[in-house]
C-alpha cells in the first residue's frame, strides 16, 4: 500500500513526504476534498456510535482520525512503516497504528464491527483477495473508497498508465465495481461518488452532488445476516 492519493489536478510526488502529505488535508483544498469524501463514505457505511473501525491502508492517518474524531475505536494499519509512525505520533482520540498487509491482516475473524479502505486498493495487487480479508475481520460491514475511470480527474491525471501520484494506479466504473463484489455476503450495497470537479474552486464547490461523476467512487455495504 502507499499513501493515500489527492483527489486534485495536480498531485505531489509519490516520494512526498508523510509530513508534507498530511499537510495537504490542512490546506482549503485539501480540508474540503477530504471531508467531502469522509462525509460520503461515513453517510454511506452509517456505522453506530462506539463501532470500532479498521482502516486498511490508513496512510498517515487523516481518515482514520476523521472515525476516532467522531466516537469510532479506530485502528489503521499500513504496510509503510514511517506513515504509520507519523500516524501513531499524530492520534487525536485514542487511535492505534500498526504495521500490516492488506493481504494478510494480523486479526482474528470479526475482531472489528467495520472494515474500511480508502484509496488504497488501488495499489494492491490482489484487491479481491484484500477485500475478503477485510469481509473476515469486519463483523458487520465494510465501506472503499476508489477512483473513478468515468471521471474528470481520470482524463486529467489518470490515462495511459496515469501521472504524478496516480502513476500505475487501478481506476474502476461502477460496473466494475459491482463485478469485484459479486459472489462475496454483502448486502445491499450502496454506491456513491464525490469531487466531480477536482479543482476544489467556488464552483466545484456549488456544483459538488449535482454530478454523478466524481472522481472519488465510494461503495459501503452490510455483511449477510449482520
Amino acid at each position: 500500500m502507499r499513501c493515500r492519493l489527492w483527489l486534485a489536478p495536480n498531485p505531489p510526488p509519490a516520494a512526498v513526504s508523510p509530513e508534507s502529505y498530511d499537510a495537504w488535508y490542512r490546506t482549503p483544498r485539501g480540508a474540503w476534498i477530504g471531508e467531502t469524501e469522509y462525509r460520503l463514505l461515513r453517510k454511506l457505511l452509517q456505522p453506530e456510535p462506539g463501532a470500532s473501525v479498521l482502516d486498511v491502508g490508513c496512510g498517515t492517518g487523516y481518515f482514520s482520525r476523521r472515525f476516532a474524531l467522531d466516537d469510532h475505536a479506530l485502528t489503521g494499519v499500513d504496510l509503510d512503516a514511517p506513515t504509520v509512525a507519523y500516524a501513531r505520533n499524530h492520534a487525536v482520540a485514542g487511535e492505534q497504528y500498526a504495521i500490516a498487509d492488506a493481504s494478510a491482516l494480523p486479526f482474528a475473524d470479526g475482531a472489528f464491527d467495520y472494515a474500511v479502505s480508502i484509496a488504497a486498493l488501488c495499489f494492491v495487487a490482489d484487491e479481491r483477495r484484500a477485500l475478503r480479508e477485510m469481509l473476515r475481520v469486519a463483523r458487520r460491514g465494510i465501506a472503499l473508497g476508489l477512483l473513478n475511470r468515468r471521471s474528470l480527474l481520470h482524463w486529467q491525471k489518470g490515462r495511459r498508465g496515469g501521472s504524478g501520484a496516480y502513476r500505475g494506479a487501478r481506476w474502476h466504473t461502477r460496473g466494475e465495481l459491482k463485478k469485484l463484489l459479486v459472489g462475496l455476503p454483502l448486502e445491499p450495497v450502496v454506491i456513491g461518488s464525490a469531487i466531480a470537479l477536482p479543482s476544489a474552486s467556488s464552483l466545484a464547490r456549488a456544483m459538488e452532488g449535482l454530478l454523478p461523476c466524481g472522481a472519488f467512487l465510494a461503495v459501503a455495504a452490510r455483511k449477510s445476516g449482520a
